[in-house]
């Protein structure tokens, strides 16, 4: 459990956070059936409970999370379209495994063989996808392994695209939360593909029609992201779920579920996981996107104060209940001199919760403020040099 407070260091959220399990009195999670396993508030970027989240374990069909994330990627950078026809290649007709039943006769939109990935899990789709993408595989496999480097996942390394077993294909819990929060924030107008519950491509057999995340037909927060099964591996799945609260807002866990014995009980405990993680947690926004933590003075600008805070709303997550013993603090350089950019970094909010931090959230100005005249210049120096 120790080791979960580094995974905030990449995953992509503001805060930098204690994980909630080093809490004095902090709630305990239930007995969870699985061999690893990860709960992530992504709302507030802390982790809440973790159970072996470094060992390196078999990926299976979770691969296709990264395969996903340089598709769409491709997609942005308009280096294809989602009308674009791919051709089926021999290598992708005779993938083993799931499939969606494309062959060599057909041409088919990347939009629907995203479709077959990401909801029929099909081999075929992605080998499609990673030739139409890298070229060839081997080169989009190169293009995996120099991604999982950029989003610092270090305990990664990819040998094909879609998840077959392979000697070196692993990854671990924590790489896996590190790809699904920036999956989730890099690309959000691709994510209603991972809560499809139902395709097929027309002309194929109806067959491997349902998305395997039977969470999605259960819980109507779960929106994604994506189911995996070897023999090696276990049964896998990685769900997000999205609630929302009168007082916070919305609030989207993340869980990543590892080695379960089968189809039902990784979504029984992946659902046990969620459930608890909403219910011993309470969401606290501190402030709102935009609103001024704080309005120090300034010297030598154009303005003698400036908002200081965040873009996006400031969460926390406290074990419920304890949401009035909350206390912040602003920690910044003095003076400040202007002149400040939006954007720039300023301090740090510090939120306490009795005698522990819970979070240390940077702050940046919320406005532009220029350098005051020469003579605005000499006369705040000469008081600063009185101060």
């Amino acid at each position: 459990m120790p080791s979960a407070l580094s995974l905030l260091r990449t995953l992509a959220c503001a805060l930098i956070l204690a994980p909630a399990a080093l809490w004095a009195q902090a709630p305990q999670p239930p007995e969870i059936a699985a061999r690893n396993y990860l709960l992530v508030d992504v709302t507030a970027g802390q982790v809440l409970a973790a159970k072996d989240i470094d060992a390196p374990v078999e990926q299976a069909s979770l691969t296709k999370l990264m395969t996903g994330y340089l598709v769409f990627d491709a997609l942005r950078a308009k280096k294809i379209t989602l009308e674009q026809k791919l051709p089926v290649s021999e290598r992708a007709w005779k993938m083993p495994g799931s499939r969606m039943f494309i062959d060599p006769k057909m041409q088919v939109p990347v939009d629907d063989l995203l479709k077959g990935m990401i909801v029929q899990s099909g081999n075929d789709a992605t080998m499609a996808l990673a030739e139409g993408v890298g070229g060839t595989a081997e080169n989009f496999v190169r293009l995996m392994n120099e991604q999982a480097k950029a989003l610092g996942m270090t305990g990664t390394h990819y040998k094909n695209p879609e998840g077959l077993t392979e000697p070196g294909h692993t990854t671990t819990a924590r790489d896996l939360a590190t790809l699904s929060t920036r999956l989730m924030q890099d690309f959000p107008e691709y994510m209603h593909y991972y809560s499809i519950k139902q395709y097929r491509y027309e002309g194929t057999p109806a067959s491997n029609s349902n998305n395997r995340n039977t969470l999605l037909f259960r819980d109507p927060t779960v929106d994604g992201l994506k189911t995996g099964h070897t023999a090696a591996a276990g049964y896998c799945l990685v769900a997000t779920s999205k609630r929302d609260f009168p007082q916070s807002g919305p609030r989207r866990l993340l869980s990543i579920m590892l080695g379960a014995a089968s189809e039902n009980a990784r979504a029984g405990e992946t659902q046990k996981l969620l459930n608890w993680g909403y219910t011993a947690f309470d969401s606290v926004k501190l402030f709102d996107a935009g609103q001024a933590a704080a309005t120090p003075a300034i010297w030598k600008g154009t303005q003698s104060t400036l908002k200081i805070g965040r873009p996006d709303a400031i969460v926390v997550t406290v074990p419920s209940g304890s949401a009035g013993k909350l206390t912040t603090t602003v920690v910044r350089q003095d003076p400040l001199i202007a002149p400040f950019t939006k954007g720039q970094s300023v301090g740090a909010l510090k939120v306490m919760l009795g005698e522990q931090q819970v979070a240390e959230v940077p702050l940046v100005a919320l406005e532009d403020v220029g350098q005051a005249g020469i003579f605005g210049r000499a006369w705040d120096a000469i008081r600063l040099w009185i101060k």
